[in-house]
This record gives C-alpha cells, sequence and structure tokens, in this order.
C-alpha cells in the first residue's frame, strides 16, 4: 500500500478548492488538474482518517469505466499526464491518483440511478410506495430488484451540507435557471439538458450494472456527474462508478429483505451507525480494522471488476 494522503500541498499550481475527496488546480484556461486523496465522507461528513490507496482505486476504477463506457457520451479526459504538470517534487503527490481534465460546466444536479430498493430509496418506498415520486409496485422488499433502472437526480450540496432527492420537473428547473448563461447561443435549453442527462445516466449504468454481474457484482445505484463545453455538449465528468459514487453487492451474497453486504464504504456507514454520533462535524476517529476493512473492500472491488491488481 501506499503512504495515505490526505491532502495535497501542490504549489506549482493555483488551487481552486477542495471537496470532500478531490483537490482540484488550474493548469490552464482550458484544463484542471484533480487529485483524488484519501479521504473518506460519510453522511456527507469528511472523516479525519485517510483509508489507504483509496484515491488510486477510485482514479484507476474511474479510468475503467470512462474507456469502456466512452461510446455513449464523451467525458473530461485529455490524456495528458498528470506528472508533466507539476514540479518534480510534486510528482508523488500525484502518480496514480490524479486526472488532467477538460474545463467544463457542471449541471447543478446528481445524476443519481437506482436498480434496486435500497438506503434512502427504501425509506421512501416503505413510506410512499414510491422511490423520488416515481410509483413502483407494491409489495417490494428490502433490496429488490427494480423493473427497470430508475433516474432519482438530487441537488449538490454544498460541503457539510446535504443532497437532497428532488423530483425530475425540479431537476429541470434547476438545469433551466443555473445554466442559462452557459446554454445561451448553444439551441438547448435547460430542460433539454436535464433530459438528456437523464438518458444517459439510464444508459450508462445499464451498461456497467450488465457488465459488473459478469464478474459477480450487481450495482445496486450509483451517482454520475455531468458537465457541457462551450458548444452544449454533454461530458461525464467527476468519478465513473466507484465504490465512493455507487453501492456494489457480491452476487454470491445477495437476496432480497437484507441489505447486502457491500464493497463500498456502506461498511464504514453501518459502523457510524452504532456510535452515538449525530452526524454532523467533527466525525469521529475509524478504529484501525474499520480502516483495513475499508481498503480491502475497495481494493477487492477495483480487482474485481477490472480482473487486475492495483499497481
Amino acid at each position: 500500500m501506499a503512504t495515505p494522503i490526505f491532502e495535497t500541498s501542490i504549489q506549482s499550481l493555483p488551487l481552486l478548492g477542495r471537496g470532500k475527496v478531490r483537490d482540484i488546480y488550474a493548469v490552464d484556461a482550458d484544463k484542471l488538474l484533480i487529485v483524488t486523496s484519501d479521504r473518506l465522507s460519510a453522511f456527507d461528513v469528511v472523516l479525519p482518517d485517510p483509508i489507504p490507496d483509496k484515491g488510486r482505486v477510485l482514479v484507476a476504477l474511474a479510468n475503467f469505466w470512462f474507456d469502456r463506457l466512452g461510446h455513449i457520451l464523451p467525458n473530461q479526459l485529455t490524456g495528458i499526464d498528470p506528472e508533466t504538470v507539476v514540479a518534480e517534487n510534486e510528482r508523488e503527490q500525484v502518480r496514480g491518483r490524479a486526472l488532467v481534465v477538460k474545463r467544463l460546466k457542471p449541471l447543478p444536479i446528481e445524476a443519481v440511478v437506482r436498480g434496486y430498493v435500497i438506503g434512502s430509496g427504501w425509506k421512501d418506498y416503505q413510506a410512499t410506495g414510491a422511490i423520488c415520486g416515481i410509483a413502483l409496485p407494491a409489495g417490494l422488499q428490502q433490496a429488490a430488484k427494480l423493473p427497470a433502472p430508475i433516474f432519482t437526480p438530487s441537488s449538490k450540496a454544498d460541503m457539510g451540507e446535504h443532497d437532497e432527492n428532488i423530483s425530475f420537473a425540479q431537476a429541470q428547473a434547476r438545469c433551466e435557471a443555473l445554466m442559462k448563461d452557459a446554454l445561451a447561443g448553444t439551441g438547448k435549453t435547460g430542460a433539454q439538458l436535464a433530459d438528456e442527462a437523464r438518458a444517459a445516466a439510464i444508459a450508462l449504468y445499464s451498461e456497467a450494472a450488465e457488465f459488473a454481474a459478469t464478474r459477480g457484482i450487481l450495482i445496486a445505484d450509483t451517482k454520475f456527474e455531468f458537465g457541457i463545453d462551450a458548444a452544449g455538449t454533454l461530458h461525464l465528468i467527476d468519478e465513473a462508478l466507484t465504490p465512493d459514487s455507487s453501492r456494489f453487492w457480491p452476487a454470491d451474497g445477495y437476496r432480497e429483505g437484507i441489505s447486502p453486504p457491500s464493497f463500498d464504504k456502506q461498511y464504514v456507514r453501518d459502523y457510524l451507525e452504532t456510535l452515538d454520533w449525530n452526524k454532523a462535524p467533527p466525525a469521529p476517529k475509524l478504529p484501525a480494522e474499520v480502516i483495513e476493512h475499508t481498503a480491502a473492500k475497495y481494493r477487492e472491488a477495483y480487482e474485481r471488476l477490472t480482473g487486475r491488481k492495483l499497481d
């Protein structure tokens, strides 16, 4: 395992901001350097302990999916080696965990696709018989597979805030209101952009889920992020189908009626649920065994899906 990196300190490029997991630097007017740290967030709070190899797993797995799903829509990648845009003494900070990407305008929604009834969707279904206003058949059990994948967008919360599920009509309205300037001259409306995002998200999820099933993994749900270029062309950005943005279940441990074991950070969420913590900062420290188990789960997800060992 590589030495964990909680936060980067690159001085050769301007720092634009730090997200829950990623540090973002400006390369030039058209490109960004995005470095994926080993930070872990749960319940929208960054935990104090990094997870060894987590950033490297996320970047390697996202690259795997960017390549495999590139025929569905373009993505953010430039093909530029991140080590070439930083100072020589900073290369270790980006090695295996960074991408040089196009500067794109992000859509103001999280594009969530669900293939199974679990998590907040299960709670919503129990209360209303629907998920995010989408009516579903009666009598579904926890973790039941849906008749077809559904698109359930959410708002994008600021650091420390919680994303909120929104209806598709609200997603269209958000795109209309917040993308108006970016779409000027492209011939597109925000509502059309939301339509494109929904179609792309379901296509991406469906193809990925079909492939993952051949590797013994069920993708219960996942979150995509999209951005547009100056022409209004939709791109896949951020990450794709990683243990941070998806719920992965081993097929041989799946059955309806229970929350299956997972290859994602659900293990950490389950541990945190046993504590007397109000899910607000500061987050509690993690025991060594929870850190080690989580790191192993991330690596196993990568190895199962790609058939490769992490370099």
